[in-house]
C-alpha cells in the first residue's frame, strides 16, 4: 500500500486539496452557499482533476472504458457521502458550544481528512484497479 502510487496520489491530493479547499471555503464564506452545496462544489471541481491525474500519473491506468468511469463516480459519491455525512454530526457534537460557522467549517475539515482515506483505498482497489 505504501508504494510509488501513494507517493504520486498524495502529490495529486495536494493539487486537488488546493483547487478544492479554496472553491469550497469560497461557496461557504464568500458566497454564503450551505454546507453540503460549498463541500459538493469542491467535490466536484476536485473529482474532475482527479480523475485525469490519478487515472493516468498515479496508477498510471491507460483503458480506454466507460466502466472505469462508472466505478471511479461510484467512489467518489461514496466517499463524499460517507466523509460529509460521518463529519459534520460528529463535529457538530464535538464543537456544541461554538457558533454554527464555526462546526461547519470544522467539519468541512473534518470531512476533507475523512475523504482522503476514504478515497485513496476506492480509487486505488475499486477505480482504478488493474485488469486481471
Amino acid at each position: 500500500m505504501f508504494d510509488k502510487t501513494m507517493i504520486r496520489f498524495v502529490l495529486v491530493g495536494m493539487i486537488n486539496t488546493l483547487v478544492g479547499t479554496a472553491v469550497m471555503f469560497s461557496f461557504y464564506n464568500v458566497f454564503h452557499f450551505s454546507y453540503w452545496v460549498s463541500s459538493a462544489a469542491n467535490y466536484i471541481v476536485g473529482s474532475i482533476v482527479s480523475y485525469f491525474l490519478n487515472k493516468y500519473y498515479t496508477f498510471e491506468n491507460k483503458e480506454r472504458n466507460w466502466k472505469i468511469v462508472v466505478r471511479f463516480i461510484i467512489n467518489i459519491s461514496v466517499c463524499y457521502l460517507l466523509a460529509y455525512g460521518i463529519a459534520k454530526p460528529l463535529t457538530a457534537r464535538l464543537l456544541s458550544s461554538m457558533p454554527l460557522k464555526v462546526q461547519e467549517n470544522g467539519a468541512m475539515l473534518v470531512g476533507m481528512g475523512l475523504f482522503v482515506v476514504l478515497n485513496y483505498t476506492g480509487q486505488r482497489y475499486f477505480a482504478f484497479r488493474k485488469a486481471e
